[in-house]
C-alpha cells in the first residue's frame, strides 16, 4: 500500500497486513480509496527511513503501462502495476463531429456567419488535442505517483517507426542504414501486434508464426508494412507464392477480414512517434533522471524473464536489468473518462439542441463520475456494490459495477472518493512462463509482496532468474 508520513511526505510502500494493523491500532487513517492511500498519525519523514522506488513507462497509442518496482543491484521486484487507458479516439471523434456541425450551419441558408480570422499559426511543438490529451494523461500520473511514493528515477520505452518509409513500398535513399540492425525485430513486433498474435489464415495461436506476403512479391507484392501478415508454417507452405485471392477463394470471408485488416492505417505508430519526443522532454523536466530503452531491448528482457505480454510487464522490462524477481498479481486499470463538459445542451443529428441540461452539477451531494459504494437493503440489486455513480434530478441515480447499472436511491450511498477524471478498476496479471519450457511456473513462493493482490515468482524451485543452479 502507498504510505504517507503524517506531514504529508511519501514513504516506502508496505504490505497489505501492515496497513490493516496500522489502521486497526489507530496510528493511520485513510487517505485515499484508490489508489488505496494510508497516512500516518504518529510519524514524520525524519523519522523514517526511506529506500526510493522506481517507476517505468511503456507509452502506447491507446494505453500507457506504469510499473512502480525496487531494484537492487538490477534485479526488478515489481510492486505496482497501472494500466492507464487513453481517451484519444474519442476526442478525435469529438473534434470531427464539432467541424461537420460547424460546416455544415455555415453551408445552410442561415443567418450570415463571418469568417474566423485565418491568420493563425501554431506554435512550435503543437500537438494536435487527442495526442496532447496522451501526454497530459501521463504527465498527471507520473506527478500523483510522485506524490504517493518517493520515485528515486524513471525508465522510459521510446519505440520509433519509420512510418513514412513502412508507407512508401519503394526503396529510399538510406533508409537501410537509417533502420540500424533492429528494424527487422520492431516491425515482427508491430505485426505481433497488429495481427493478434495469431495466423491471418486459420487464426491458429501459440504455434510458431511467419511473416507473409499477402501479395507475393512473384506477383508484384512490396515489402510495404500492409502487403505484411503473420502466418503459421503449414499455412505459408500451402499459399507458396498464390495471389491471396486464389488462396483464399473458397473462404470469402476469411478473404475479405484479411484484406480489411491488412489496409487498417498507421495511426497509432504515427501517434505514438509524435509524441515521444515531448513525453520525454516534459519527464527531463520533471527534474528526475530518465534512462531510456528501446522497444527490442523490453522485448529481449520479457523473452528471458519468460514474462507474458501485457502493457505493465512490458513497462516493468523496459530498460537494462538482471532479472525480474517479482510482479503484482493484480493490475489497476485506470480509464481516462474526462470530467464532464461545459455544454449545458444536447444536440441531435444536425448539432441543434435538443435537450437542456441541469446547470448544477451536485445532485443531492453527489455528481457524475463519484466512486460511491450503495447498500441497498431491498429489492432486485440487494447487497452492497461500489462503482461510479450517474446523478439524476429525482435522486434516483444509477452505479456502474462490473456486473451492470444499479439503480437506487441518494439514501443509500455512501460517497468513497470525488470524481477525479478516471474510472478504476482491476484485473488478474498473467502467471509467469518458464522461458525455456514454456510451462506455468507454480506461484507457491512469493519474493515480494505487491501493493495490491498476490505476487508470481519468476524463478522456478532449483534454479536461477538465468537459469544456472544455486
Amino acid at each position: 500500500m502507498f504510505v504517507l508520513a503524517s506531514d504529508g511526505t511519501p514513504l516506502d510502500p508496505c504490505h497489505p497486513a501492515r496497513a490493516r494493523k496500522l489502521l486497526a491500532a489507530g496510528r493511520a487513517v485513510v487517505a485515499r480509496h484508490t489508489p488505496f492511500v494510508i497516512r500516518l498519525k504518529d510519524r514524520t519523514s525524519e523519522q523514517c527511513e526511506v529506500e526510493g522506488v522506481e517507476v517505468s513507462l511503456d507509452p502506447g497509442s491507446r494505453h500507457t503501462g506504469i510499473s512502480v518496482f525496487r531494484a537492487h543491484d538490477g534485479t526488478r521486484y515489481g510492486l505496482y502495476g497501472i494500466q492507464l487507458n487513453h481517451r484519444g479516439g474519442k476526442i478525435r471523434d469529438k473534434l470531427t463531429a464539432r467541424a461537420a456541425y460547424r460546416r455544415g450551419r455555415r453551408s445552410r441558408n442561415l443567418r450570415y456567419r463571418a469568417p474566423r480570422f485565418a491568420n493563425r499559426a501554431r506554435p512550435q511543438g503543437w500537438l494536435p488535442p487527442s495526442l496532447k490529451h496522451r501526454l497530459v494523461t501521463v504527465m498527471s500520473w507520473m506527478e500523483r505517483l510522485r506524490r504517493l511514493v518517493p520515485v528515486r528515477a524513471i525508465q522510459l520505452e521510446t519505440v520509433r517507426f519509420d512510418v513514412h518509409a513502412l508507407a512508401a513500398g519503394r526503396p529510399l535513399a538510406g533508409v537501410e542504414y537509417q533502420h540500424g540492425t533492429l528494424h527487422g525485430f520492431e516491425v515482427r513486433e508491430y505485426l505481433l501486434e497488429k495481427w493478434r498474435r495469431a495466423c491471418a489464415y486459420c487464426a491458429a495461436r501459440g504455434i510458431p508464426l511467419t511473416i507473409d506476403h499477402i501479395q507475393p512479391r512473384s506477383r508484384g507484392g512490396s515489402d510495404r508494412i500492409s502487403n505484411l501478415c503473420l502466418a503459421c508454417v503449414p499455412c505459408n507452405q500451402a499459399k507458396n507464392s498464390m495471389p491471396v485471392a486464389e488462396f483464399l477463394a473458397d473462404r470469402p470471408a476469411v478473404l475479405a477480414r484479411v484484406l480489411a485488416h491488412a489496409k487498417a492505417s498507421l495511426r497509432d505508430a504515427a501517434a505514438v512517434n509524435a509524441t515521444r519526443r515531448a513525453l520525454y522532454e516534459a519527464l527531463k523536466a520533471a527534474g528526475l533522471p530518465v534512462r531510456c530503452g528501446s522497444g527490442g531491448r523490453t522485448k529481449w528482457n520479457r523473452h528471458r524473464t519468460g514474462a507474458p505480454k501485457s502493457h505493465t510487464l512490458d513497462a516493468l522490462h523496459v530498460g537494462e536489468l538482471h532479472g525480474v524477481e517479482s510482479w503484482p498479481g493484480q493490475v489497476l486499470v485506470v480509464a481516462a473518462t474526462g470530467r464532464g463538459t461545459y455544454c449545458r445542451t444536447r444536440t441531435d443529428a444536425f448539432g441543434f439542441p435538443r435537450l437542456r441540461m441541469p446547470r448544477t452539477k451536485q445532485i443531492f451531494r453527489y455528481q457524475t463520475g463519484d466512486l460511491v459504494r450503495a447498500i441497498v437493503p431491498r429489492g432486485k440489486h440487494t447487497g452492497t456494490h461500489t462503482g461510479r455513480v450517474a446523478v439524476r434530478t429525482s435522486g434516483s441515480h444509477t452505479v456502474q459495477t462490473p456486473t451492470g447499472p444499479v439503480k437506487t436511491s441518494h439514501k443509500h450511498l455512501r460517497l468513497l472518493q470525488r470524481a477525479d477524471g478516471y474510472t478504476y478498476t482491476t484485473k488478474q496479471e498473467d502467471r509467469p512462463c518458464d522461458p525455456l519450457t514454456s510451462v506455468r511456473l507454480s506461484a507457491s513462493r512469493h519474493f515480494l509482496v505487491p501493493l495490491c493482490g498476490s505476487t508470481f515468482p519468476l524463478r522456478p524451485e532449483g534454479r536461477s532468474i538465468h537459469g544456472e543452479a544455486r
